[in-house]
């Protein structure tokens, strides 16, 4: 996946040089944010990621199209999106909400699934040729859910793989 997403933001890389690259070895998909998460609670927390992996079967995910949050005409946030027909990445990540409930509330926005590639303190206004360009992405196997731990820096966040949690074969 890393050099199609390459290939699809190098024009975005040259337009918007003051934007905070995200590495490619750290770019991943968020299916639930949790932040700070107290040490009493890792068994808990892997118990509840294990149960959602093991209910869900592997699946394929393709690359769509460039897109922003919080719009096109003020980014903040620069992605590639994400699309599996089956809708396997929503449901991973309403059931990771429902199982981590008692201690994590539910993300109120609505999921979209994707991969983020920069981000800008400052807003960004996509030129209409790169927003929302659809991609000839290849297709992904997705076999595991991984639990990171995010190390906020001043250029950019780094990530940590902590656990990884097999779907069903």
């Amino acid at each position: 996946m890393t050099p199609a997403i390459e290939a699809a933001v190098g024009p975005w890389r040259a337009r918007f040089p003051q934007a905070r690259w995200v590495q490619p070895q750290d770019r991943h998909v968020t299916l639930k944010f949790m932040g700070p998460t107290p040490r009493r609670l890792d068994a808990w927390l892997h118990d509840r990621i294990g149960e959602v992996a093991a209910s869900t079967q592997a699946f394929e995910i393709r690359l769509t199209r460039l897109g922003a949050f919080p719009s096109n005409r003020r980014a903040r946030v620069l992605w590639v999106g994400l699309e599996d027909g089956a809708g396997h990445l929503a449901t991973m990540a309403k059931g990771l909400d429902r199982g981590l409930a008692p201690e994590f509330a539910p993300d109120r926005r609505p999921f979209t699934p994707h991969v983020t590639v920069a981000r800008s303190d400052r807003a960004l206004e996509l030129p209409n040729d790169l927003a929302g360009s659809p991609l000839p992405g290849p297709t992904v196997a997705v076999s595991e859910i991984v639990l990171f731990r995010s190390r906020i820096g001043r250029s950019s966040a780094r990530y940590e793989a902590l656990e990884s949690y097999l779907l069903r074969g």
